[in-house]
């Protein structure tokens, strides 16, 4: 390889790291904790849910 060509290494991720570093204004926003406390009321109605059958 010659010293002028280009890998595509980190130049060319430098675009999703900003995209995804960028916040959305629309984008809904919750707690951490209130995602781990929704998963796991889901996960016990499921099992309640299987002992109910």
């Amino acid at each position: 390889m010659s010293s002028g060509q280009n890998t595509g290494g980190l130049m060319s991720s430098a675009g999703l790291v900003r995209y995804f570093d960028a916040e959305d204004r629309n984008a809904i926003k919750l707690d951490p904790k209130t995602v781990v406390a929704l998963g796991t009321t889901f996960g016990v109605l499921v099992l309640l849910a299987q002992f109910a059958v």
